[in-house]
């Protein structure tokens, strides 16, 4: 029976990221409509209204609730916690905090409150990418991992992160430019 929480555990990790990532790439779509002029604007974004809600209350919401629900019951059968799993469930806490600073963008956005434009977003788009590649790594290495080589190593993935990112941003421009 632990093998068969353990799998729908990963399951629902695997659809709440899904919903994490996409639902960022939504609000950059939005955030990009509503610079847009009439009617685009009013069509593109009760369009990504639905899609904004539809995702995020029928996909990533339940998600998130049953990961704890099947994770606490996995978490259950280990009598005793090891060290890597309370770093796994200290990045664990950090990514539900995110999922909170998402709820809030959700509500701001689906009222038509747009408090940051596409490129803020590309970047807080990459944070469950940081959570991630963390959580992972340690649930897959755990014990043979090195404290000091993975947080260098979780410095370069953000570093790289943003180099890649900032090297959108300027092809992106450059790409604009040359059609206006």
């Amino acid at each position: 029976m632990y093998l068969y929480l353990k799998a729908i555990h990963i399951i629902f990790i695997v659809t709440w990221f899904a919903g994490l990532f996409y639902i960022v790439r939504l609000f950059i779509y939005n955030a990009e409509a509503n610079e847009k002029s009439e009617p685009e604007r009013t069509i593109l974004q009760a369009q990504f209204a639905v899609m904004i809600r539809r995702l995020w209350y029928g996909i990533t919401w339940p998600s998130a609730l049953l990961t704890i629900i099947f994770g606490g019951l996995v978490w259950y059968k280990l009598w005793l916690l090891p060290s890597w799993l309370l770093i796994k469930l200290f990045f664990v806490a950090g990514l539900y905090l995110y999922h909170f600073s998402l709820e809030k963008l959700v509500r701001q956005q689906l009222k038509g409150v747009f408090r940051y434009h596409s490129q803020q977003l590309r970047l807080w788009n990459e944070v469950a990418t940081v959570f991630l590649v963390s959580i992972v790594m340690l649930v897959v290495v755990k014990q043979d991992l090195s404290v000091v080589w993975s947080l260098a190593g979780l410095v370069l993935f953000i570093l790289l992160l943003m180099s890649a990112i900032r090297i959108y941003k300027i092809i992106r421009v450059k790409q604009e430019s040359k059609k206006s």
